[in-house]
C-alpha cells in the first residue's frame, strides 16, 4: 500500500497523461480524498483552536465583567460614603451656625447685662467724690466727714460759706487696710445731690491743685472699674487734642467731646471716633498714631 502511494507520488506529469481514463479518475479521486482529509483535519484543528480561544475570551470577559462589577460596587460604596460624609458635614455646619448664633446672642446678652450693671453701678456712684492722698489715721480724731469739710474750707472758701447738701456717707475704701500698699486708702464721700458733686469737682479742676493741710491731694469722681478703664483709654487722645486746641472734654460716664470744624462732636468709644476720622483727613492726621 505504501509502495502504491509512493508510486502515485512519484508519477510524473507524462505518466499521468498516459494513464487510462479509469486509472486517471481513480487517481484524481484519491487525490481529492487526500485533500479533503487534510482540509478536514485542518478544520478540526482550527475549530478546536477557535473554540479554545473563544472560551479564553469568554473567561477573560467574565473576569473583566466581575472586575467592572467590583469597581462599580466600590464606586457606589464610595459615593454613598461621600454622600453620607457630605450630609454629616452639612449637619455639623448647620449645628455650628446654630452654636455660633447662640454664642453671639449669649455674648450680646452678657454685654448688655454688663453694660446695664455698669450703668446701675455708675448711677449708684454718681453722687460720690473720692479724696485721694489724705494720710491714714486723720479720720480717727475728727471723722472722715470733718476732713471733707476742712478740705472744702481750705480750698474753696467761698463755697464753704454756701450751704451744701447733706453727706449721706463718708468712709475709707476699701474697708480693710492692705499692708502691702504704701499709699493711703481713698476717702469716699457720698452726697445727696449730683449738682453739689459737680460744683466741687469743677472748682477743683479750675484750682488745678487741691490740698489738705498744705499737702497736695486729689478730688475725683467715683466710677465703676469698667467705666474708669474706659475713661483712661481717652487719656492720650485728650492730651493730643488739647495741644491742637480742639477743646476736648471727658463727659459722664466715659464720652469724649471736642470741637471740630465749628461743631461739638461726641463719641462713646474709639471705634466710632475712628470711623468719623476716616472721613476727615485733617483729624485722621492728628490721631493717626492713637487709633
Amino acid at each position: 500500500m505504501r509502495e502504491e502511494k509512493k508510486q502515485e507520488k512519484q508519477l510524473s506529469d507524462k505518466e499521468i497523461l498516459s494513464l487510462q481514463e479509469k486509472d486517471f479518475r481513480l487517481l484524481m479521486l484519491k487525490m481529492m480524498q487526500d485533500i479533503g482529509n487534510k482540509l478536514e483535519a485542518k478544520m478540526d484543528n482550527l475549530q478546536e483552536t477557535l473554540t479554545k480561544e473563544i472560551q479564553d475570551i469568554k473567561l477573560k470577559q467574565e473576569e473583566m465583567q466581575n472586575t467592572i462589577t467590583e469597581i462599580k460596587n466600590s464606586l457606589e460604596a464610595a459615593n454613598s460614603r461621600i454622600q453620607e460624609a457630605e450630609e454629616r458635614i452639612s449637619e455639623v455646619e448647620d449645628r455650628l451656625v446654630e452654636i455660633t448664633d447662640a454664642e453671639q446672642k449669649r455674648e450680646k446678652r452678657l454685654k448688655t447685662n454688663e453694660e446695664s450693671l455698669r450703668e446701675l453701678w455708675d448711677n449708684v456712684k454718681r453722687t460720690n467724690i473720692r479724696i485721694i492722698g489724705v494720710p491714714e489715721g486723720e479720720e480717727r480724731e475728727k471723722g472722715t466727714e470733718k476732713i471733707f469739710q476742712e478740705i472744702i474750707a481750705e480750698n474753696f472758701p467761698n463755697m464753704g460759706k454756701e450751704p451744701l447738701t447733706q453727706i449721706q456717707e463718708a468712709q475709707r475704701v476699701p474697708y480693710k487696710i492692705n499692708p502691702r500698699r504704701n499709699t493711703p486708702r481713698h476717702i469716699l464721700i457720698k452726697l445727696t445731690k449730683i449738682k453739689d458733686k459737680e460744683k466741687i469737682l469743677k472748682a477743683a479742676r479750675e484750682k488745678k491743685q487741691v490740698t489738705y493741710k498744705g499737702t497736695p491731694i486729689r478730688l475725683s469722681a467715683d466710677f465703676s472699674a469698667e467705666t474708669l478703664q474706659a475713661r483712661r483709654e481717652w487719656h492720650d487722645i485728650l492730651n493730643v487734642m488739647k495741644g491742637k486746641n480742639l477743646q476736648p472734654r471727658l463727659l459722664y460716664p466715659a464720652r469724649l467731646s471736642f470741637r471740630f470744624e465749628g461743631e461739638i462732636k461726641t463719641f462713646t468709644d474709639k471705634q466710632k471716633l475712628r470711623e468719623f476720622s476716616n472721613t476727615k483727613p485733617a483729624l485722621q492726621q492728628i490721631l493717626k498714631e492713637l487709633l
